[in-house]
């Protein structure tokens, strides 16, 4: 079963930002599912499925938000190669 989230915008907003309604409501929905996933509330699977496309390829689009695909701290980057060494 599939909920469905409804907001208001004005009606010239698409227009305003040289968008079709319906690029406009496709770019609001990936906004919402990259700034989810940016703060770890939905896994990259699941931001994908919000959007309707496959992990990869919402992953290799991140960027387009300024998002970073791997967003590990220093620390746990460091961890992680002394990890693979062993």
């Amino acid at each position: 079963m599939s909920l469905q989230l409804k907001i208001d915008y004005p009606e010239t907003l698409p227009d305003a930002l040289q968008k079709s309604r319906e690029q406009f409501e496709q770019e609001a929905k990936w906004a919402m599912a990259v700034k989810l996933f940016e703060m770890k509330r939905l896994s990259s699977g699941m931001a994908a499925e919000l959007v309707g496309t496959d992990r990869v390829s919402f992953l290799l689009n991140l960027h387009h938000y300024g998002v970073a695909m791997i967003d590990l701290t220093e620390d746990e980057l460091l961890t992680d190669l002394e990890n693979a060494e062993n």
